[in-house]
């Protein structure tokens, strides 16, 4: 299943919620996101067909090896950004906003650069 940037966001909003509480649900998401639980339950469907997510049969959500794997990047690519981007200047609400854009389209090669620029920092 190739994710577009609307199934990154999903993966990464589970990966944030499950790392401050073990039992994320559809719901939880659809409140951390504004959207609709309908949005939600259907691509929580997708996610799980496409072996990114499991639901247990109390409707917990957890990510697959492969879904942790792509949320763990798209989480280190907007922590990168969002930490560049305020320490340039721009307000953190801005910085937060715009990270989540750029996120999804940056090369891997761009994000490796500025890591390393800022270790150099």
């Amino acid at each position: 299943m190739n994710l577009h940037e609307s199934g990154e966001m999903y993966l990464e909003t589970i990966y944030v919620l499950t790392s401050k509480s073990p039992n994320v649900r559809s719901i939880d998401v659809a409140e951390s996101m504004g959207y609709s639980k309908p949005s939600v339950s259907r691509a929580v469907g997708l996610l799980k067909n496409g072996g990114y997510i499991n639901m247990a049969p109390d409707g917990t959500l957890s990510l697959t090896e492969e879904g942790k794997e792509v949320a763990l990047r798209i989480y280190e690519r907007h922590t990168i950004l969002s930490n560049l981007l305020i320490s340039l200047g721009v307000s953190e609400e801005t910085a937060v906003n715009d990270a989540c854009k750029i996120e999804h389209v940056i090369s891997q090669e761009t994000i490796n650069a500025i890591k390393k620029y800022i270790e150099k920092l």
